[in-house]
C-alpha cells in the first residue's frame, strides 16, 4: 500500500509529500520520473534518491517498508549541499552527503532555513514547460538567454529544459490517463504531437507501454 499526506505549512513551498509505502508481498516498483528529488527511509537504509531520467525499478519483498519526504522539482536548493544534477539517476546513501540517518522533519526544517534558497525562477520554468511553452519562449519570458536558462534549469531540477520539459509533460499526461481521460485528448492536452507522439515517450521514459501505469495511485499532490 502507497499513501502520501500533506507536509503541512511551511513546507509545503519546497515539500510535494511525505509518503509510505508498506509491501504486502513480494513483487517490482517501476519508479518513473517525475523531477522531484527524495530522501528515502528503507531496508538497504537511508538514502537520496533522483532526479531520474529513466525508470528504475525496485524489487521489493513481503513486509518491506519505505517512508519518504519528496521534494518539488527544483525546491531542494542548497539542504543536500550538492546541487541537484549531481544527484541525476543516483541513489546516494546519506552518510555520503552528511545526513544522518535518523534525520527528523524538524531536523530537516532546520536545514532548509539555513541553506540556500531554490532558484525563485524554478517554479516559473516547470510550470512554464508543463503547459507547453517551448524553451525558447521561457528563457524569452523570463528575461533569460537559452544558455543561461540551461544553466539554471540543470543546476535547479538536474536536467536540461529539454528533458525537464519532456519529464513534466509525461507527469502531465500520466495524472490525465489515471483520471479517465482518453489517450488521444490526453495526447493533444500535454503538448504531443499526437497520440504516437505520447506513447513513444512514455516508453522512452518508464520503459513501458501506458496501459502499464494506470493503475489507481493515491495522490494528494503533483511531482512535476
Amino acid at each position: 500500500m502507497y499513501v502520501e499526506r500533506s507536509p503541512g505549512s511551511p513546507l509545503a513551498e519546497r515539500i510535494a509529500c511525505l509518503w509510505e509505502q508498506d509491501s504486502a508481498e513480494e513483487g517490482v516498483q517501476l519508479v518513473v520520473p517525475d523531477a522531484c528529488v527524495d530522501l528515502i527511509w528503507g531496508p538497504d537504509g537511508p538514502h537520496v534518491a533522483g532526479p531520474d531520467t529513466g525508470p528504475m525499478p525496485v524489487r521489493l519483498l513481503a513486509g518491506d517498508v519505505y517512508r519518504g519526504i519528496r521534494f518539488r522539482p527544483g525546491a531542494l536548493g542548497g539542504v543536500l549541499g550538492v546541487p541537484a544534477e549531481e544527484l541525476r539517476d543516483s541513489r546516494i546513501p546519506f552518510e555520503e552527503l552528511g545526513l544522518p540517518a535518523d534525520l527528523t522533519l524538524e531536523e530537516l526544517t532546520v536545514r532548509l532555513r539555513a541553506t540556500a534558497a531554490p532558484d525563485p525562477a524554478a517554479p516559473a520554468i516547470a510550470r512554464a514547460l508543463r503547459k507547453g511553452s517551448s524553451v525558447r519562449q521561457v528563457a524569452w519570458d523570463l528575461g533569460l538567454s537559452e544558455r543561461h536558462l540551461h544553466r539554471r534549469a540543470v543546476a535547479a531540477f538536474g536536467y536540461s529544459p529539454k528533458v525537464l520539459q519532456r519529464i513534466v509533460r509525461f507527469q502531465r499526461a500520466l495524472r490525465m490517463a489515471r483520471s479517465g481521460v482518453p489517450l488521444a485528448r490526453v495526447a493533444v492536452e500535454s503538448g504531443y504531437s499526437d497520440q504516437a507522439h505520447l506513447s513513444h515517450d512514455v516508453k522512452r521514459l518508464s520503459g513501458v507501454p501506458m496501459g502499464h501505469l494506470l493503475a489507481p495511485v493515491p495522490r494528494l499532490t503533483e511531482d512535476a
